[in-house]
Formats: structure tokens, C-alpha cells, sequence
């Protein structure tokens, strides 16, 4: 009897275990399709670069935008329709479709339009890199949308967490793979470097887990994470995928995989939703080159005459515009393809150009004087770099707006603090300086200032013979009694810079007009024109105000021509 009780309970046990195991199957098979989630939450980097990428140099040089997704609005398919076309993606990994991804897919195609515009035309130039990077390892080209999510195709993305690159690299990661990164170089942020470092990283997640969901998962959270939600969940490891553990993971990796989803179906799908990619005003092919000298990129701006902003967008591993070339390391430098040439036959020029002012000190004496334009851009940003608080962003502690000492060598360094409406134009002219030349003092990358930011300014005056300039007041003296003497060296000294400075014309840019033609109106040539406005190139805009210069006396018929007007 015993026996027959005993094979009894055996049996009973296991027809309920096998019923539990088919109960958990069907379970982990359905949550894929009727999963809900009330507690979305959107990747950070995308949420805070997408918006950043608008008003991106490249977007305003290379492509013009199309309007149709402000003018049509979303199509509103239904869950049945974007099922299907989920279903029809020719993809490895598993595109399930449930309430989660629709939201994602809803966040790209409603509420995120305009920055799905961007994305699409940024994608025209990225994902070539990626999909050679992926396809060298022979991985899903369906991965090439991760950094969509990511970085939102953003190289300069960082997190806050310190994630940075395309491919979004904890800095401890990348120096794991071999990625260099310090303060003049940071590879996360080279395209070619990082995308092949990160197919590297998927392929060594994807032998881990045999599981792409879980790969995707454990390439946002890390496999610490994923290990750990796989054990919470239990039962055999290698059973689980992301969708078995959702509920184990925290709220931004639970979103990670249904936003790799909604991606490849945005990407895919975004005309059915009424969204045009921005369009290419001109094509953008590159090609590289090997840089083993230390060269800054305003050398090659200068000589090759390329915007320094378009040098920053094909190469933004280099933090401070210094590509530290030498023998024993070489570095990969991106032209624009029809620069190659003229870099190669330019080379010992663009490396003489202004090579004291780029040089690096090797050795110094106490007490001698540095006669450079500027100091490297790494320092420079140390230095000057001011947060909004008025706190230096490298020590946190409040900053002081002094004027500097003056120089042995006839300049006076201040430091000026840029009031509410001031532009580097206006700027630039209260020290009759030029706005390249305030830029490059303080390793500005853009031509915007803010309120309240500190600027050093080196001021061409006599030394000892001026009062000093306070950044509160650029243009006027410091109040305060003099003697006799004083008030008699000012005076001298006064009439002297009045001397010094030459008067500037201000002309207003009307249609038609060129560099040529205003050249001749005032008399003076068209290198000076360009020189005192900063111009790297002959392109004018109707209505912007142009810089005249002083003539130089050699032009007679001008100076005719403006007499008969005075008479007039």
C-alpha cells in the first residue's frame, strides 16, 4: 500500500510541476505582447541631446529643413497596423510589439518630431560607420539604431552620469577596450573608434547571454544588473529573456529594449507618419588622414580655409582643437574629401602657420615673459571657463573680474565681464580687437556669450600710461582722485590710444553688394575688410553690419569721390 501512495504523490507532484513550468512559459510568451507599464521612463542622453541638436553647426550648414512634420501632423495608426509593419522589419532580433513600445513609438512620432527630422539627417552620415563597424563582426545591422537612443546621434552627448560618445562609454569601459582618453583627446567621441569598440562590446554581451534582448539590456545597465534581475527572477538562467526579467530591472533599462524597438520602427517607418528627413544643401564625404605633429585646428582653419566649427563636427575627440601628433603616437584627422589634397600639399604651411603662438613650452625660467597670442586651450579652459554662478568650473570658488598687469611688451591682459546685450562684435569693438582674436584668447568654440561670463582681453596700450579697464566698465576709467601728474600722464596717455585706434566705419550689407565692390566703395582692400571683421571666407549677408577700416592714404580716387559727397 505504502508503495502505491508513495507512486502516487510522485506522480501528482510531477503533473503539477510540469503545469506550473507550462503556466511561467506561457507567461514569459504573453508578457512580450500584453505587457503594460505606467512608469516609462525616456533615456536621459536622448531627452537632453536631441534638443541641443537643433541649432548644431552642421545643421545649419549642411542641411535645410522640411517643414512637413509641423504641417501634417502624426497619422495615428492603430496597434494592429504598427504590429504588422514591426512583424515585416527584416531583422535577427525579436521586434514584439506591446502598450510600451507604443508609447515609446508615440514619444518619437508625436511629441518628438522635429528632433526625428534631425536624427534622420544626421543618420545619412553616422550610420554608414556603424554599419561597417557591426558588420565586421558580423553582428545584426539593426544595431546601428542604438545610439539613436543613446546619444541621439550626438558625439558630444554626456550624461550625467559621465557616459559620453555615439555609443554612450563609461570612461572606465572605454579605457578597458583601449580607448584613450585625457584632456586633450577623448575617443569615445571618435565615430570610427567608438563604433568599432562598441560592436566589440555587443559581440562579447551577445556569446555572453546568447540572447539579444539581453545583450541590448545589459549594454544600458551593465551584466552586474542583468545577472542580478536573471537570479531575482529564478528558474534556469539560460531560459530568461529581457521580457521574463522586466520586472526586475530598473525603470530607464525597462524602457531601454521597447525604445530599440520604437527606433528601428521609426527609422524604418517615419514617412508613414508624415516626418522628412532634413535635407542635404550639399553632399558631406570624407576621408582621412594620419596627423603625427602636434597641430591646433585653427592652423588648418587658417591655411586650408575651413570653418573651425566644421573641423570640431568631423573630429570632436579632440577636446581642445590640439591634435597631439608624434612619433611614437599617430592620430586620425577627417577632412572633407576634396581637402585631402590641399592639406597634403599644404602640410609644412599649415605647420609653420603661427607656430610659436601653438607651441607648447617645454622648458621655462622664473620671470620669462609668454609672448603667444594664446595658451594651449586646455589651459585656457581651466582657466577661464565660468559657470553661470560665477563660480570657476574647475575649483568651484567664486571668481574676482580684475584687470590683469600689464606686459613688458606694450599689452595690457584684462578681464571682462560680458553684460547683458553684449555680443563679441561689441565686445571686440570697445578694445578695438576683432572677435577671432577674443576667441581665440579664450578657446571659445562658438561665437555666442553669455551674461556674466569672464572674458581676457590683451588690450595693444603703452605700458604704464593707462588706467586699468574693470570688467564691470570696459570704457571707462577706474574713478578715483588723481594728482597733477597722474591726471597730466592719463591725458597723454589718452590721446595716444586715441591716436593709436584707428576709426572704424560701420556699413550696413545691402543686396547685391560684395567684398569686391564695398572694397572699392571705401578704398581699402579686401584683406583688410576680412581681417577686421574676422572672415574666413568672401560670403556677405544682407543686412549684417560690416566693419570699415581706416584707408590706408594710397587710394586718391576715394578719397575724391568722398570729398564731392561731403560737398553735396
Amino acid at each position: 500500500m505504502k508503495p502505491a501512495i508513495s507512486l502516487f504523490i510522485l506522480t501528482a507532484a510531477t503533473l503539477f510541476a510540469n503545469g506550473m513550468q507550462a503556466q511561467q512559459k506561457s507567461t514569459v510568451l504573453d508578457i512580450k505582447s500584453s505587457l503594460t507599464d505606467s512608469n516609462v521612463v525616456y533615456p536621459e542622453t536622448y531627452e537632453s541631446n536631441t534638443h541641443k541638436l537643433l541649432e548644431g553647426w552642421y545643421m545649419k550648414n549642411y542641411m535645410a529643413h522640411d517643414d512637413r512634420y509641423s504641417r501634417l501632423g502624426d497619422t495615428n495608426p492603430s496597434d494592429e497596423v504598427v504590429k504588422e509593419r514591426l512583424a515585416k522589419l527584416p531583422t535577427v532580433i525579436e521586434m514584439p510589439f506591446n502598450s510600451v513600445v507604443r508609447d515609446y513609438i508615440d514619444r518619437y512620432t508625436k511629441r518628438g518630431r522635429e528632433q526625428v527630422t534631425v536624427i534622420l539627417g544626421l543618420s545619412h552620415y553616422y550610420l554608414p560607420i556603424f554599419e561597417q563597424a557591426l558588420e565586421e563582426r558580423g553582428l545584426p545591422l539593426e544595431l546601428k539604431y542604438l545610439p539613436v537612443i543613446e546619444s541621439a546621434l550626438d558625439p558630444n552627448a554626456v550624461s550625467r552620469h559621465g557616459a559620453t560618445g555615439l555609443w554612450q562609454f563609461m570612461i572606465t569601459t572605454a579605457k578597458g577596450m583601449g580607448l584613450e582618453v585625457n584632456s586633450l583627446v577623448d575617443e569615445r567621441r571618435d565615430p570610427y573608434l567608438s563604433s568599432k569598440k562598441a560592436a566589440q562590446y555587443l559581440a562579447d554581451l551577445y556569446a555572453t547571454y546568447n540572447d539579444w534582448s539581453l545583450a541590448i539590456a545589459a549594454y544600458n545597465c551593465g551584466p552586474g544588473a542583468v545577472n542580478k534581475a536573471i537570479r531575482r527572477a529564478g528558474g534556469d538562467p539560460s531560459s530568461h529573456d529581457f521580457w521574463s526579467i522586466y520586472n526586475y530591472l530598473t525603470p530607464e533599462t525597462r524602457g531601454y529594449v521597447p525604445m530599440f524597438i520604437a527606433a528601428n520602427y521609426v527609422m524604418n517607418y517615419y514617412s508613414e507618419h508624415n516626418i522628412s528627413p532634413v535635407v542635404a544643401t550639399k553632399p558631406l564625404v570624407t576621408d582621412t588622414l594620419k596627423i603625427q605633429d602636434r597641430i591646433h585646428f585653427n592652423q588648418i582653419s587658417e591655411v586650408l580655409d575651413i570653418p573651425v566649427e566644421e573641423l570640431r563636427v568631423l573630429n570632436p575627440q579632440f577636446r581642445a582643437d590640439v591634435i597631439p601628433g608624434s612619433e611614437e603616437k599617430t592620430y586620425t584627422l577627417i577632412l572633407p574629401s576634396q581637402q585631402i589634397h590641399a592639406y597634403l600639399m599644404s602640410e609644412e604651411a599649415i605647420k609653420q602657420h603661427d607656430a610659436e603662438k601653438y607651441a607648447r613650452r617645454e622648458t621655462v625660467e622664473p620671470g620669462d615673459q609668454f609672448i603667444g597670442a594664446g595658451r594651449q586651450a586646455v589651459q585656457d579652459v581651466a582657466a577661464t571657463e565660468i559657470k553661470d554662478n560665477g563660480q570657476s568650473a574647475v575649483t568651484g570658488e567664486e571668481t574676482v573680474p580684475v584687470a590683469a598687469a600689464s606686459s613688458t611688451k606694450g599689452v595690457k591682459t584684462v578681464t571682462h565681464k560680458v553684460r547683458p546685450g553684449e555680443t563679441l562684435a561689441s565686445i571686440a569693438e570697445i578694445y578695438a580687437v576683432t572677435p577671432q582674436d577674443i576667441k581665440g584668447w579664450n578657446s571659445l568654440r562658438r561665437n555666442a556669450v553669455r551674461t556674466g561670463q569672464l572674458l581676457r582681453i590683451n588690450t595693444a596700450v603703452n605700458v604704464g600710461e593707462a588706467e586699468p579697464i574693470t570688467a564691470e566698465a570696459p570704457a571707462q576709467a577706474t574713478a578715483k582722485p588723481k594728482t597733477t601728474a597722474q591726471t597730466s600722464k592719463t591725458s597723454v596717455s589718452a590721446k595716444q590710444k586715441a591716436k593709436a585706434k584707428p576709426a572704424v566705419t560701420n556699413h550696413k550689407i545691402k543686396s547685391g553688394e560684395s567684398l569686391s565692390s564695398i572694397s572699392k566703395k571705401y578704398g581699402v582692400s579686401i584683406a583688410e575688410l576680412k581681417k577686421a571683421n574676422g572672415m574666413k571666407n568672401d560670403n556677405l549677408r544682407a543686412g549684417d553690419s560690416l566693419k570699415i577700416p581706416a584707408k590706408s592714404g594710397n587710394s586718391k580716387k576715394s578719397s575724391t569721390s568722398k570729398r564731392k559727397r561731403r560737398r553735396r
